[in-house]
């Protein structure tokens, strides 16, 4: 039986490197958002950023309803506009 010898080459890249990003904010805004150590990940960072954006969205959500009038809706109005809404798609 023959042998051979082989070097399995593998390029290098940087898919294990990490890198560090620092980002200066203000005590305040440091508690405003919960931060709870002065170093998290990315995708800790990401949550709350994203829990900041849904915050923002749904509290815009609330003064259009208010505005327009839907935040003084019952339930069942709700409902009637929902099944109203739905039964005019499936017949479309």
């Amino acid at each position: 039986m023959l042998q051979t010898n082989s070097i399995l080459t593998i390029p290098q890249t940087n898919i294990f490197l990490m890198k560090t990003l620092r980002v200066k904010l203000s005590e305040a805004d440091f508690r405003k958002y919960n931060f709870k150590s002065n170093q998290i990940n990315f995708n800790e960072l990401i949550d709350i950023i994203s829990r900041e954006y849904a915050r923002k969205a749904l509290w815009e959500c609330n003064e259009i309803a208010a505005e327009s009038g839907l935040s003084q809706m019952t339930m069942e109005e709700i409902n009637e506009e929902v099944k109203a809404f739905r039964d005019a798609k499936n017949h479309s």
